[in-house]
């Protein structure tokens, strides 16, 4: 009997790449990591062109099927990549994955330290067979008292003092996006392209690190700083000192909300005379920002009294025509209508994998930043569980015959 994987058809990329290679074109990257932290950090280098080999259990990653606020986590990070679906507690399958890792530039994983050493496939075992290799860990804590904690985001944000700045006093607030992993990811292909490039140089590789906790202290080193520099505790963001006289959000005609600021005197004098309030203007304990920030209890009552007739849609035009910071208050859903995502490119269709949805389209963000004038477009989709396992078997040198028996003993999928 010969076990086979359906492979679905891929659909054809609907952004172009930029011109010519992309910077990381030719680069194999084998990625043995699951939930969002190391897969943004492979996201970032599928991105930027390499060759990125999602390893994946028997059963998937469990990503494909989260509800709620993770329900976009497996599309979101998993494009540009391929998927092959390996049984590590099997002995073939365990085989599969050291010839693997051992083809790559990069290997990148985000399990508990230590994880992934009964398998050979942790730094000390694979350098031995490729001196050449950059690994990258990414964990929850760099080593130190810390290191064998379960982390997760919320627990980061909570312990590293985000968490209490994001929410109203006596009620820390995660923040509403999964910013440790996402940035704790980009640390990671940040430290894997330095490696790469002083590899070029030494013809060594080297193990990363890029860990949660560190960066949330690294996110909130502004307000540690503020107290070194003060002597006076960083209070949580509603009721923090603004920097700024005129910085906050407003509730104006039919309820609707908007952010407004003025961070100069110039901006402040503008502001005043786009919206006739000569007298904020010409009032001596308004001259400066800082004047403005010590009047900030008696000046934001004013100010809120005397827009709250006007419109979001009128006070909008009004700071666009006068150059002045404002912000519409907006729901992710409504940012599918944004006129400039819309016109630059910001957002392109992939095919779900996954779900009730599988096979249908929907549109995502892509990475943010443009090179050669050109954005980074999907090449690949969201992979279907182990839709590339024969290709990549093939290339390890595997035969037929040799990766049905594979598929046959569930080793593989």
């Amino acid at each position: 009997m010969t076990a086979t994987v359906p492979v679905p058809p891929s659909p054809p990329s609907v952004v172009p790449s930029a011109p010519g290679p992309l910077p990381l074109t030719g680069l194999r990257v084998v990625e043995f990591s699951h939930m969002v932290m190391g897969p943004t950090c492979g996201m970032v280098l599928a991105d930027l062109g390499a060759e990125v080999i999602k390893v994946e259990p028997i059963e998937g990653d469990r990503t494909r099927h989260l509800l709620g606020a993770g329900a976009g986590f497996f599309p979101l990070f998993n494009r540009n990549k391929k998927s092959i679906a390996i049984d590590l507690r099997h002995a073939q399958g365990m085989a599969v994955a050291q010839k693997l890792a051992a083809s790559a530039d990069v290997v990148l994983q985000n399990f508990k330290p230590g994880a992934l050493a009964k398998y050979g496939l942790d730094y000390a075992a694979l350098k031995e067979v490729n001196p050449r290799l950059i690994y990258v860990n990414h964990t929850g804590f760099l080593p130190g008292p810390y290191e064998h904690r379960t982390a997760l985001d919320e627990v980061v944000q909570m312990m590293g003092g985000l968490a209490y700045m994001t929410g109203r006093p006596g009620d820390p607030l995660r923040a509403g996006s999964s910013v440790n992993d996402i940035m704790g990811g980009m640390f990671g292909a940040i430290g894997a392209m330095a490696a790469l490039m002083q590899r070029g140089i030494t013809g060594r590789g080297q193990e990363i690190d890029s860990a949660l906790f560190e960066n949330n202290v690294f996110l909130v080193g502004q307000h540690m700083l503020q107290y070194a520099v003060t002597g006076q505790p960083a209070a949580p963001m509603p009721e923090r000192i603004s920097s700024w006289g005129l910085y906050d959000v407003f509730s104006v005609k039919d309820g609707e909300q908007i952010f407004l600021a003025a961070v100069s005197d110039a901006q402040w004098v503008t502001f005043c005379d786009a919206l006739g309030f000569a007298d904020l203007k010409a009032d001596p304990l308004l001259a400066t920002n800082n004047d403005r920030v010590r009047q900030r209890a008696t000046m934001l009552p004013e100010l809120r009294q005397r827009l709250a007739s006007r419109s979001a849609a009128e006070l909008s035009e009004l700071f666009e025509r006068n150059g002045l910071p404002y912000a519409p208050i907006l729901r992710p859903e409504q940012l599918y209508d944004d006129p400039h995502l819309n016109a630059t490119g910001g957002l392109a269709e992939i095919t779900l994998p996954d779900g009730e949805r599988a096979g249908q389209t929907a549109r995502t963000t892509l990475f943010p930043l443009r090179m050669d004038g050109q954005r980074l477009g999907v090449r690949l989709q969201p992979p279907v569980l182990g839709q590339h396992t024969q290709e990549l078997l093939a290339q390890l040198g595997y035969a037929p015959q040799e990766v049905d028996a594979l598929l046959e003993a569930s080793a593989v999928r």
